[in-house]
């Protein structure tokens, strides 16, 4: 089992930039392919990005490719999401996940792929 806890969520401007973390505990961290989602207020939870315990391959929504960047440290057992040119409509609580390994459908981008959540952090970015 694996605990998340996401950090460096705030308040930016349109155009800045803002650097996520999520640390996890145990001590299989390598294994466990990692994704990042977001959830505005009355919407569902979205699918950002993504990036697989083994190869490194990295996963992103369309809304957001050439804009963000996902990355791992598994000696620190940390997955980063760099956020740059932010907009409005990035605003949204920002919630780090976990699967052991690859997920079972091989489906990144759904939600019922990881049984492991953070608590999440808030971004918000004004116009």
């Amino acid at each position: 089992q694996v605990q998340l806890v996401e950090s460096g969520g705030g308040l930016v401007q349109a155009g800045g930039s803002l650097r996520l973390s999520c640390a996890a505990s145990g001590r299989t961290f390598s294994t466990y392919s990692m994704g990042w989602f977001c959830q505005a207020p009355g919407k569902e939870r979205d699918f950002v990005t993504a990036i697989s315990w083994s190869s490194g391959q990295t996963y992103y929504a369309d809304s957001v490719k050439g804009r963000f960047t996902i990355s791992r440290d598994n000696a620190k057992k940390t997955v980063f999401l760099q956020m740059n040119s932010l907009k409005p409509e990035d605003t949204a609580i920002y919630f780090c996940a976990a699967v052991r390994g690859t997920p079972s459908r091989g489906r990144y981008d759904y939600t019922d792929e990881y049984p492991y959540w953070g608590q999440g952090t808030q971004v918000t970015v004004s116009s």
